[in-house]
């Protein structure tokens, strides 16, 4: 049975955004499409949830994964101090590509800043990738979907094999992999 869906960007498809929610919410992992590439969710607040990452990814545990946010209201809960200069280029790059660093809050999980003490902050541009943390209503990770050291993958079908059927077997739904198929890669750029 084919279980491809083609998306509106600008209005995903509700059902398979609660869906992915719920996955998310549950210790899953979920592959979406966002600015450029395929990013790999999870709920960035279960350590749990992010190891599943590392260990799917084959990633370093110096690495660190980055965090997509709903707005900079979700910040204070993640970060210490948030700097004057970092609200100005809030409110004039987000949403969008730009990630900004910053010292994390002790509750942080070091596997997110890599033991660095520092984290990166995004609030995504994507309307999936939006619509995504909105239903989580909390920070999910956004790393890219490859194994790690591996190119990025901005298409469905050069999405890595052995990522795809690892999600899988943790009990991630084939739909929700192939309905992120879109036809365009849409790419954005800080101007």
């Amino acid at each position: 049975m084919d279980t491809k869906k083609n998306l509106d960007l600008d209005h995903p498809m509700h059902e398979h955004i609660i869906e992915a929610g719920k996955i998310i919410l549950n210790q899953g992992i979920v592959i979406f499409p966002a600015q450029c590439l395929y990013g790999v969710a999870a709920n960035a607040l279960d350590p749990k949830a992010v190891q599943k990452i590392f260990n799917i990814k084959q990633r370093p545990k110096n690495n660190p994964i980055l965090v997509l946010i709903q707005n900079k209201k979700d910040l204070k809960t993640l970060v210490k101090t948030i700097p004057a200069q970092a609200e100005i280029l809030m409110d004039r790059f987000w949403p969008g590509s730009l990630t900004l660093v910053f010292k994390a809050a002790d509750h942080v999980s070091p596997l997110l800043t890599a033991n660095t003490g520092k984290i990166g902050i995004r609030v995504p541009g994507h309307p999936i990738a939006r619509a995504l943390v909105q239903q989580v209503q909390g920070p999910v990770t956004g790393t890219s979907a490859n194994i790690s050291g591996q190119p990025g993958c901005c298409l469905v079908s050069t999405l890595p094999r052995a990522l795809v059927q690892i999600i899988q077997s943790i009990h991630i739904r084939n739909t929700l992999i192939k309905w992120l198929i879109f036809s365009e890669l849409f790419s954005g750029t800080v101007q």
